[in-house]
Parts: C-alpha cells; structure tokens; sequence
C-alpha cells in the first residue's frame, strides 16, 4: 500500500499560553452596574485605557464566554490597580513551566 503521507512534511506548532486565575479583591477595585449597550472592551478602554485588556474584566466577572456584551443591570467588578498584578502573574506563569 502506497502512503500518501510519506512525502508530507507536518510541523507541529506548541505556543504556549499564561493562565491567569481570577484577580484578588482589592479595596481600590471599581464596581459599576452595567448599562444597556456596555461592553468589556469599552469598559476596559473607559478603566484601564487600553481595549486589549477586556479580559481581565471578563476573568474578574467570570464573563465574556461567547461575546464582549455585558448585560445590563449587572454589578461589574474592575480591578485596579491591575498593570502590576498582571505583571506579576505572567512572571509567575513563566517560571512554573
């Protein structure tokens, strides 16, 4: 039987990726209710002025699992300070590899 893979040459890419548990509660955290319309990617521009940090919302609130919509009338948690505390984890993350 001829394989047809034999000439076939398959790379196999690993990345590796941080997982970051939940953010600690922190009395300088913001709470918000949520209204119509708002969205973690918003929200984390309107916080942390960077729109890329929409999942430290989403982590923080266990959101985010098919879309950036929050819903309305939600009480939001932002953490923050949060550039340290990210920092940190990732630091974490690293060394236990």
């Amino acid at each position: 039987m001829i394989d047809r893979y034999k000439y076939t040459k398959q790379e196999m890419k690993r990345y590796n990726t941080a997982v970051i548990s939940n953010f600690d509660y922190q009395e300088s955290d913001y709470y918000i209710f949520s209204r119509e319309g708002d969205r973690l990617d918003a929200l984390a521009f309107q916080f942390y002025q960077d729109t890329s940090l929409w999942w430290i919302i989403a982590n923080a609130n266990n959101l985010g699992k098919g879309g950036f919509a929050v819903p309305p009338g939600l009480q939001v948690r932002i953490p923050y300070p949060v550039i340290n505390d990210v920092a940190d984890k990732l630091n974490q993350s690293e060394k236990n590899r």
